[in-house]
């Protein structure tokens, strides 16, 4: 018969798979530190993340009430203990914090006093990316070696969940980034054309007002057609800027709407099918959405396609399928070259592993390219 858990494995065990889920990144900041302070039978504990400028960029606590970290004020600066830890070679252990030199009041008038103090830097990669801190042990006046090295363990898998969670900010910020560079080309193709055209037209219409006055009542019409188009451009590409209101449209609707807006400023036939689409969660819809969004504008900026067809149905071997196609000229999805000039593929890959679903890019030079998402259910 197999011996029982123990506690401190057990919640070792929690923290680690709260690590591994698809929690929020504070939520799983604040299972780790929660998972601290129960470890090592602290009152109290923090679970630091330094900006670089002195500061924290999370800085997350359990024992507190919430009116208590309201009255503290805002985020505490790194230098006192708290800097200590963060620029020490190892663990630091002591029964009253205020007899280290280090410890000079730092906390707000509003700040509980603390005396046993544990501090664990969190490491990656031999680099000091945050630190927990415990203080009061409960049952006792100081904290042990024990305590100590259950959670230099945590802290071995906060390092993972950190780490983790630069990677996801990183690539949240290269999306952005892509997005504004595809928006900026759009303006500039859709809208900077026609406002070209548009002065031409007022140009020749000045040109020939005093010596063909037919000609130049025809430009004046052109000028009034062309200014009315590009408006209607221009609005459509605000409205693109806006985020989708998938709580309202839904995720067909949404999509929907994205597709009208294409065709209309790219002047394409942009064809949407869908059919018993299911449910996913807002979070998961959106996903779905950016991908879709990403392969009809590749579709568009980079395959020079004429026409492109957009599936969404529920069903069949997965919960949830999206298939872009088009008539473009193709590309070989591996050349390395055209990923390094051209973040969208990745950024779709991205997604898809974030939803867990299969994600299937065909295409060859000459023969068009087709985008498929599968998402399974979970």
């Amino acid at each position: 018969m197999p011996e029982p858990v123990s506690p401190a494995l057990r919640a070792i065990s929690d923290a680690v798979l709260a690590v591994a889920s698809q929690l929020s990144v504070d939520e799983v900041l604040q299972r780790l530190v929660d998972s601290a302070r129960e470890l090592a039978g602290a009152r109290y504990a923090a679970l630091g993340i330094p900006d670089g400028s002195g500061g924290f960029r999370r800085f997350l606590v359990a024992g507190m009430s919430d009116d208590l970290i309201e009255a503290m004020g805002p985020l505490p600066r790194t230098h006192g203990m708290l800097a200590a830890v963060l620029h020490a070679d190892g663990a630091y252990l002591t029964d009253d914090i205020h007899r280290d030199p280090r410890f000079r009041g730092w906390w707000p008038s509003e700040h509980p006093d603390m005396r046993s103090f544990l501090g664990v830097p969190i490491v990656a990669r031999d680099e000091v990316i945050g630190a927990f801190y415990l203080t009061d042990k409960q049952g006792a006046t100081c904290f042990v070696d024990g305590d100590r090295e259950i959670i230099e363990l945590l802290a071995a898998h906060a390092a993972i969940a950190i780490t983790n969670a630069r990677l996801y900010e990183r690539s949240r910020e290269l999306s952005i980034l892509s997005e504004r560079n595809r928006l900026a080309l759009e303006l500039h193709d859709a809208v900077t054309q026609k406002l070209f055209s548009l002065n031409l037209a007022a140009e020749s219409a000045a040109t020939l007002l005093t010596r063909d006055g037919a000609q130049a009542q025809h430009q004046l019409d052109r000028v009034r057609s062309l200014s009315r188009e590009a408006l209607d451009e221009l609005r459509a590409l605000i409205l693109g800027l806006r985020p989708p209101d998938l709580e309202h449209d839904g995720l067909e609707g949404a999509l929907r709407k994205e597709v009208a807006m294409v065709s209309r400023v790219h002047a394409i036939d942009v064809e949407l099918s869908a059919s018993a689409v299911p449910e996913l969660g807002a979070q998961r819809d959106a996903e779905v959405l950016r991908i879709a969004n990403e392969a009809v504008h590749n579709a568009v900026r980079h395959a020079a396609a004429r026409h492109v067809t957009v599936d969404l149905h529920g069903g069949g071997d997965a919960l949830l399928a999206l298939e872009v196609s088009d008539d473009g000229h193709g590309f070989e999805p591996g050349d390395p070259e055209l990923r390094s000039r051209h973040l969208g593929l990745t950024s779709m890959e991205e997604r898809a592993r974030e939803l867990g679903a299969k994600l299937e890019i065909r295409s060859a030079p000459g023969e068009g390219t087709t985008v498929r998402l599968d998402v399974d259910s979970r």
